[in-house]
């Protein structure tokens, strides 16, 4: 069983739109075990949808399209398929009775013409509620084929498919176990990792597969494999794990974690450290990922952003000496910062990062792409210095933040 997305929607081509539902939905398939072989993004026109619809149903045998369903003239979706499905479209009485609900909910007193459109529906759609916006989702099967057409808006594509299509797809579809396990990996550039564990990739087992995911100066070994029998699927993996670790296990901070994020929560759980943050140039990037977890709160007490220097002064007692004889930009600065939030937060733990992030050199001329940044657990202290001129300023928040904690979760497991 194989799936295939379709992002439809002009905004999603020019950029000025970003497409998180296909990772979303790709997630949330991979955990029943049907993997996306495909994703196109399309822009609102008949023709062009048409022909995707064509590619996607050839590749597989689920389909899912987001967008390109609103109440506007660009919105083409459901008159392509009417056309590819070759049917029409009605008015569906139970989700114009939804419609006219929510839009009372909404303070809207009346209903526009523009406003009933979206309660058409083709004639041989199965028609799935959507709780969260005007616009429902279709599904429509065809030859063994199904095909599920869904809203754009993320916060409405979210709740339909983890709440009813995925539990849906799990009671009437067959398909095989898809498990996954994530070996993050440090200290070895992907060439040599790859030269390193040659042979032991080369003789896996068919249906199991390697990528090297590359973040910052970490890469993470995906290894997935796919089978009918679960706990057969569990073992084989583990075997394989075990061939792998004598080839790489000094290099390893994580056997089977994913984000760098969850990776620490674990191990701050585990030996029970509290943790806290004191960010310049990374803006808050560094707090959001630790909190990106659900139970950090069980060890992050806070975080502070004092981007003016005269904050770091005021907030975490920076020397205004260190600054003048070092400048805002310099180990010293991110020493005193990591002091200063450890003392204010009364953590185990503090970070802190000062550097520039551009396009402009800072006050104190500092390059951009200059970054200092200090991880201190009780009394230890690790400073650090880099430099990424040819990151934008979002690739370098994120850049920055993951060394931090990849970091700090190398001298944890030192301990």
């Amino acid at each position: 069983m194989k799936a295939v997305l379709i992002t439809i929607g002009d905004e999603i081509l020019s950029g000025n739109t970003i497409d998180t539902n296909s990772n979303f939905i790709a997630n949330e398939l991979k955990k029943i075990g049907i993997p996306v072989v495909q994703i196109f993004t399309v822009s609102d026109e008949i023709a062009t949808i048409i022909e995707a619809l064509k590619s996607a149903f050839q590749m597989a045998e689920i389909v899912f399209t987001t967008g390109g369903i609103g109440p506007t003239r660009d919105d083409k979706t459901k008159f392509a398929l009417a056309e590819f499905f070759n049917d029409e479209l009605v008015l569906d009485d139970e989700t114009f009775e939804h419609l006219k609900n929510l839009l009372i909910k909404r303070k809207r007193g009346h209903l526009l013409d523009i406003n009933r459109n979206q309660a058409l529906v083709l004639s041989k759609a199965k028609v799935i509620q959507n709780d969260h916006g005007t616009a429902p989702c279709m599904m429509i099967s065809d030859q063994g084929k199904t095909l599920f057409c869904l809203p754009g808006v993320p916060y409405e594509v979210k709740p339909l498919v983890k709440e009813k299509i995925i539990p849906y797809l799990a009671k009437n579809f067959s398909r095989d176990y898809l498990l996954t396990r994530v070996v993050s990996v440090v200290g070895i550039p992907e060439s040599v990792l790859a030269k390193m564990i040659n042979d032991w990739e080369c003789s896996l087992p068919k249906n199991i597969a390697l990528s090297y995911l590359p973040i910052g100066n970490r890469i993470k070994l995906r290894i997935t494999g796919t089978g009918t029998n679960e706990g057969l699927l569990n073992r084989q993996l583990d075997e394989e794990i075990e061939k792998l670790k004598p080839l790489i296990a000094k290099n390893v901070i994580a056997w089977n974690g994913n984000d760098i994020q969850e990776i620490l929560k674990e191990i701050l759980i585990r030996t029970n450290k509290t943790i806290s943050t004191a960010e310049s140039c990374t803006g808050g990037e560094l707090s959001r990922l630790i909190t990106s977890v659900s139970g950090s709160s069980a060890y992050f007490l806070g975080g502070i952003i004092p981007y003016d220097y005269h904050k770091k002064i005021e907030l975490l007692s920076v020397s205004e000496k260190t600054i003048a004889a070092h400048s805002v930009v310099s180990a010293e600065v991110a020493q005193e910062m990591s002091r200063g939030c450890q003392k204010l937060f009364k953590t185990d733990i503090s970070l802190s990062t000062t550097g520039v992030s551009g396009p402009n050199s800072d006050e104190f001329n500092n390059e951009v792409g200059t970054v200092f940044y200090s991880v201190r657990v009780n009394d230890f202290e690790k400073t650090n210095r880099l430099f990424l001129p040819h990151l934008d300023r979002n690739d370098f928040a994120n850049f920055v933040s993951q060394r931090v904690l990849q970091d700090l979760i190398e001298i944890l497991l030192k301990e």
